[in-house]
This record gives C-alpha cells, structure tokens and sequence, in this order.
C-alpha cells in the first residue's frame, strides 16, 4: 500500500468521457490498496477562453482580478472528476488550493507556492477518501486568491507530493513520456525510460513542454520519485531520478526548442559601472524572467546589451525599458520577436569537449545563423531565426545520432 500523488492535465479532463476516463483509472489504483490524491487542470482550452474574454475587456488587468477569474477553470474540472469518482462507488472530496492549505507569495498570476499545510488531505486520506485537488492555484496569507503561471498545475502535484511524503508522483498528460525531442518536429525521436532531474530541468525550462521547470525544481530538491506518462495509454512512461555516473556516457539526451522567446536590445548605453545592475534589479521586481544576456564591446564609451526573454513577458518588458530610458540614457530599443531558441542537454556534456562546436556544425551544414549563444555544463542553446526552427532541431538530432537512444515513438 503506498500514497500516489497524481496529475492530470487539461487534455487528460477535456471532455466528460476523458474524465470518466481518469476516473477510472484512480478508482483502480485506489481498490489496489493506494491512497490516493489527484492534482486536476482546467478542462481543455478552458484557461485559453478565460484569457481570451479578458482580452475582450482590457490590455491590462489588474492582477487579482486576472487570478480571480482564471482559477474558476479548475474549480469544475476538480468536482466534475469527484462526480465521476463517486459514481464508481468511491468516498472522494475535491478541493481548491486554499481548502488544501498551499500557501503562496503575492505575486498575482506568477506566484511561488511557500508552504503547504497538509492537514486537511492527511485527514480526508485517513477517512478512507480519493482527494481531488484545483492545480495552478494558492492563497496567500492575507486570503487572496493566486495562480501559479501555465504548467503550474504539475508544481502543486509535486509539492503536495513533497508535503504528504507521497511514494510516487505521476504526471499525465497527452504524450506518453520525455523524448529526445518533439516527436511532432522529428519523426524518429525516441521515448527516454529514464532521465536526471538535470536535464529534466534544463529541457523544460529550454522550452521542452512535458513539465513546468518549478515542478521539477521542487521533486530535485526533496528527491520526489517522478514519473511521466499517458493518460490515453498504459504505456510505463518515463521515470525521472538523479543521475548515475554510468549515465554520464550519454552526452546528449535530447534537443529543446523555444519559439515564444522575444530578443530586446538596448543600444547605446552608457559604460557606466551599475548600468547592467539597474536593468536586471527592476526587471527582477517585475517578476519578469530573463534568459540569454550578452554585453558588447565598448566602443566610444557606450555598450549595446541584449538579452531574452518570453514572449508573454514582452509587453510589460518593452514598457519598463521605455520608462528608463532617461536614467539609463540608452540611445535606442530594438525588439524582434521573430527568434527561437534550440538547445541541447546532456549530463555526459561536461566531461565530453567539443559538444558545441558539433552542434555549430549542424547549424552551419543547414546554413543557420547563430544570434546569440549561452552554455552551462549540461547544456548549449543557441537564439536563431524563428523560421529555421523546426530544420535546425531536426539537423542537431540527426547530428548526435539521437535516433539511437531510448525507446522507438511507436
């Protein structure tokens, strides 16, 4: 008998079929002795049609407000899927994020979860309940309703799981596992059955969309063991985990590509000590995430600094950097949202020399030219032309020979 902490994603709820569907499958697992919690996404588009009557109304809403309204998606999905349990016989209760006691910051519409009191899903548990539990939502400490940030719902399961000392955390969602890359872009892309926390993290965070960054953050930290699989299959998924030494022999694991980056450059600032320091501290405090930053040469006495960030944090950025402009006495802004990024990860890269320069390689083959470059010691990303997304994620697979690993998309 273990506990097993479950998500499902919005694809895996969107319709009453699919719900009884996953219902279903918790009732089974729950009769096979497990206690059982169940962290539930909005159905569907649900959260895309919330946002798009929001856009019908303003370019600008206040942030409560915007929390107010997006996080009712989840509240119907959670008590549809209690129905559904209850019809097949089962004690359950659904929740919100605040009746399960995530506690968050105040950040509105990116918040981070801070704590979770567990006290009432120990004790739903212990009276022999299925708990549903709202994803992507928290509360602060004033009783204000948060979200997390899309992809938040695979954060609440993994904390949940991490506050209950859960034995498993399973994520399902529409594919059946990590793969070497997009299985939409390359057809030969092959299903990984095990991967570190790693390269899990530096492959979501690179655009990889299996997990949210955060949750794997959180199940790295507390060693949550991490499954990802099918919620349409009964295939065994992949099983994320820390790395092995023998795993290192796998220099690269899988090709990540963003395509919701936005590239702004400052041209002409002063070469100031503290110019850079001021840039990045008020974005910060903005809660705006910055990826790729380079520094030019001085030349008379001024710099150009670039850097990326995502294309949902553009609006607000652009409008930050316009509001400096006079204290930082830049002589222009330039902004091209017409740019993707596509990385490489791998564990065995920082004992392996010359893993970038074969990624150039592949790139040059296909004659892509390379914007910008950053690295880390399991990964190498590169910002090119939007357009030569999809050619250069192909070229760099077939480059590293990574039809070879895994398990065949079959």
């Amino acid at each position: 008998m273990g506990l097993i902490v479950q998500k499902y994603g919005g694809t895996s709820v969107g319709s009453s079929e699919r719900i009884k569907r996953v219902a279903n499958r918790i009732v089974k697992r729950k009769r096979a002795g497990n206690k059982m919690v169940a962290v539930v996404s909005a159905m569907g588009d649900t959260t895309d049609e919330l946002i798009g009557l929001v856009n019908q109304i303003t370019d600008n809403p206040p942030r409560r407000e915007y929390d107010m309204l997006i996080s009712t998606g989840e509240q119907v999905s959670v008590s549809l899927l209690a129905m559904a349990i209850h019809e097949l016989g089962e004690d359950v209760i659904s929740l919100t994020g605040s009746q399960v006691g995530i506690i968050t910051d105040d950040i509105h519409s990116k918040a981070k979860i801070l704590e979770i009191k567990p006290d009432r899903v120990e004790k739903e548990l212990a009276e022999g309940k299925i708990v549903i539990v709202a994803g992507f939502q928290g509360v602060t400490i004033n009783n204000e309703i948060t979200t997390l940030g899309r992809g938040g719902s695979d954060t609440t399961a993994v904390a949940v799981a991490t506050a209950l000392r859960a034995d498993l955390c399973e994520i399902y969602t529409d594919v059946d596992g990590v793969y070497t890359t997009d299985p939409r872009m390359v057809e030969d892309a092959r299903k990984l059955p095990e991967i570190s926390y790693e390269e899990m993290l530096e492959l979501a965070s690179l655009g990889a969309n299996v997990l949210h960054p955060r949750s794997v953050e959180i199940a790295k930290e507390y060693n949550v063991k991490l499954a990802v699989k099918s919620s349409f299959a009964c295939s065994p998924g992949t099983i994320i985990k820390e790395v092995e030494e023998l795993e290192k022999n796998i220099v690269v694991s899988g090709v990540a590509c963003n395509k919701s980056e936005v590239k702004l450059s400052l041209v002409g600032v002063p070469d100031h000590p503290g110019i850079a320091s001021k840039v990045f501290t008020r974005l910060a405090q903005e809660s705006i995430n910055v990826d790729m930053i380079i520094q030019n040469v001085n030349y008379d006495g001024v710099n150009d600094i670039t850097f990326t960030t995502d294309e949902d944090d553009f609006k607000q950025t652009k409008k930050v950097l316009e509001e400096m402009k006079d204290e930082l006495n830049y002589r222009e802004l330039l902004c091209d949202n017409q740019v993707a990024k596509v990385s490489i990860v791998g564990a065995g890269m920082v004992t392996n020399p010359g893993v970038a320069a074969k990624m150039f390689e592949a790139l040059a083959e296909e004659e892509i030219n390379i914007g910008m470059i950053s690295t880390s010691e399991i990964k190498v990303s590169c910002l090119i032309a939007r357009d030569k997304a999809e050619k250069a994620v192909r070229a760099i697979h077939s480059k590293f020979e990574l039809d070879k690993l895994g398990i065949d998309n079959d």
